[in-house]
C-alpha cells in the first residue's frame, strides 16, 4: 500500500460515503473533490448537480467554482439556478448534500459566515451561497473538512446553515425535511450523529489516530460511540484515482483543488 497523507484518507473516506445512483448536491472544494472521486471509483452512476445549473456533471478536473465552465460542458444538461433550487432541492429530487464548511458545531450546524462578531468580525468569510438551502432541504447531507480547534467550536459565532439545531428533535420543530447531516468527515476521523441527541460522536478514527487527538482538536468534549471502528485505508486505486485528479487540476488551474 503507498503511503497516503491525511488530507487524501479525509477525501476517500468521505467519497465511500457517496452510494451510486444518488442525485448529489456538489458543494465547491473539499465537497467537489470527494465526489467526483466517488463517480471515478465506486459510484460510477452517481448525478452530480452543481448551484449554477449543470446536472450531471462529469469535469475531468476539478472546478474552480459554480461558474466554472468545465461544470456545464460536461454536465447531461444545464437548467436556470431557480429550477436547481425549486425544482430540484426544494422539490425533495436531491438525495445528498455535500458542503464544506469553515466551523462545524457539535450537532452539525454550519458556520460560513463571519469569525467574531457578525457587526465587527475578525474574519469575513465567503458567505452562505446555497448552503443553507441544501442543508434545510437535501434528503440527507455530508459534512467535510479539516478538524481543528479553530473549526469545531462549543458555540458557532454565526449559524449560517443549520443541521440538527439545538439537539433532539429541533431539526424537526423548525419543519425542515430530510435527515439532516448523517455524517462529518475530517481528516483525523467520521462523526455521525447520535440517535436521540443528534450530538457527533466518533464512530471512526482514521489509522494511526488516537482518541487524543481527536479529543485535542475538538472545541467541545467530543464523545465516542461504544463501538469505534478504524476506517479502511485507501486502496491504490483510490488513491491513483485522486491522485491524477488532482494532477489534471493542477495542470489546468495551477492547483489540486478542494485542498483548503
Amino acid at each position: 500500500m503507498s503511503a497516503y497523507s491525511t488530507n487524501e484518507m479525509m477525501t476517500v473516506a468521505a467519497a465511500r460515503r457517496l452510494n451510486n445512483g444518488a442525485v448529489c448536491f456538489v458543494g465547491i472544494g473539499l465537497p467537489s473533490k470527494a465526489a467526483n472521486l466517488a463517480r471515478l471509483t465506486s459510484s460510477p452512476d452517481v448525478v452530480l448537480i452543481y448551484e449554477s445549473g449543470p446536472i450531471g456533471a462529469k469535469p475531468s478536473v476539478l472546478p474552480l467554482s459554480i461558474g466554472d465552465g468545465e461544470l456545464a460542458e460536461t454536465a447531461d444538461t444545464v437548467v436556470p439556478t431557480g429550477e436547481i433550487f425549486r425544482y430540484w432541492l426544494q422539490g425533495g429530487r436531491i438525495d445528498v448534500g455535500f458542503l464544506g464548511a469553515a466551523q462545524v458545531d457539535k450537532f452539525g450546524n454550519i458556520n460560513t459566515t463571519v469569525i467574531g462578531d457578525y457587526h465587527k468580525p475578525k474574519v469575513r468569510l465567503p458567505g452562505a451561497g446555497g448552503a443553507p438551502e441544501i442543508a434545510g432541504s437535501a434528503k440527507e447531507v455530508l459534512i467535510i473538512l479539516k478538524q481543528s480547534h479553530r473549526t469545531f467550536v462549543d458555540k458557532l459565532a454565526f449559524i449560517t446553515s443549520v443541521g440538527h439545531g439545538e439537539g433532539g428533535d429541533h431539526r424537526q420543530q423548525l419543519g425542515l425535511p430530510g435527515k439532516g447531516p448523517v455524517a462529518i468527515i475530517t481528516d483525523l476521523c467520521i462523526m455521525e450523529p447520535e440517535a436521540g441527541t443528534h450530538e457527533f460522536v466518533v464512530t471512526s478514527l482514521h489509522p494511526g489516530v488516537t482518541r487524543e487527538q481527536v479529543i485535542e482538536n475538538t472545541g467541545w468534549a467530543i464523545r465516542f460511540a461504544d463501538q469505534v471502528a478504524e476506517t479502511v485505508a485507501p486502496t491504490e486505486v483510490e488513491l491513483s484515482a485522486l491522485r491524477a485528479l488532482e494532477e489534471r487540476t493542477a495542470a489546468a488551474h495551477g492547483q489540486k483543488g478542494g485542498d483548503e
